[in-house]
């Protein structure tokens, strides 16, 4: 990963009512290929670090030509280390940090050693304008994090607030995309799996939470969460995750069509997400 010595700035400068749009369900599948597909108005690219399996997961709905929905604004959470909230009476934030703005988002940084064990995962995502027929938003910068494969959050949970792996920024290309190379998180108690992000206008302004100008959280498919969860080291995943459902999530009971990721691959080779976020730009 290259490093930013001078941190997010010096690289160049709760819970919101959630929209009244009805999802509708954004997913595509990827095998592998180098580039994302185009989906009715804009395509997104960057390269996988995980390889697929042979099944993928279908996609069951594409946008109709000359639409888009936005993704519904979620809670950033307890846990956001984007400098609005503390952990042990000081602030914790990330994003003016020395090396956040990286694509593979496995190790700790900026002095930190660690890194998060777990079954690989690519995070695709392609950003685009819900006002304009869904158009590539283009040098707008988004700030990921989600939890380890015990459910903990680096900087936060006890065993790893000296860690801060599992969170990073990056500035969507030409075609609106962009891609991180993480681990599968974990499930616990209380919340299906997800993974929050945040959305900013540009690299310069993800150095602070106050430029933020969208919050979101996206899920899984439960066919690929069930065997995702038959690794090892994810015992705790399989228990916590039969005692919840979409329909019980304090997130994502009223719906998660737009915020459904599609999947490819499988628990040995790594999986592929994509997700198209789209958002008023």
């Amino acid at each position: 990963m290259g490093l930013h010595d001078f941190g997010l700035a010096s690289d160049l400068e709760v819970m919101q009512r959630r929209a009244l749009e009805r999802r509708r369900l954004l997913r595509w599948v990827l095998a592998g290929a180098a580039t994302l597909p185009m989906i009715s108005c804009g395509g997104s690219g960057g390269s996988a670090t995980a390889s697929t399996g042979a099944t993928a997961t279908p996609a069951t709905s594409t946008l109709a030509a000359g639409t888009c929905a936005v993704i519904p604004e979620e809670t950033g959470g307890p846990y956001p280390a984007d400098g609005t909230n503390t952990n042990g009476g000081s602030i914790i934030n990330v994003l003016n940090q020395s090396g956040v703005v990286r694509s593979d988002i496995r190790s700790s940084f900026n002095g930190a050693t660690g890194v998060a064990a777990g079954v690989p995962l690519t995070i695709r995502l392609q950003l685009v304008n819900a006002n304009a027929s869904c158009a590539s938003l283009a040098g707008y910068a988004i700030y990921l994090w989600h939890c380890d494969r015990d459910g903990l959050y680096s900087l936060y949970s006890s065993g790893v607030t000296a860690q801060n792996y599992l969170r990073g920024v990056q500035e969507t290309d030409s075609t609106g995309s962009l891609s991180f190379a993480t681990i599968f998180p974990g499930c616990y108690a209380g919340r299906m799996p997800h993974v929050h992000f945040e959305v900013y206008p540009s690299l310069a302004k993800a150095a602070a939470a106050s430029n933020r100008i969208k919050t979101s959280q996206f899920t899984f498919p439960l066919a690929t969460l069930n065997e995702a969860y038959t690794a090892s080291g994810y015992a705790s995943s399989v228990r916590n995750l039969s005692q919840i459902s979409y329909a019980t999530d304090n997130v994502f009971s009223d719906g998660i069509s737009l915020q459904m990721a599609g999947v490819s691959g499988n628990p040995s080779d790594g999986y592929v997400v994509t997700l198209m976020v789209g958002i008023n730009g």
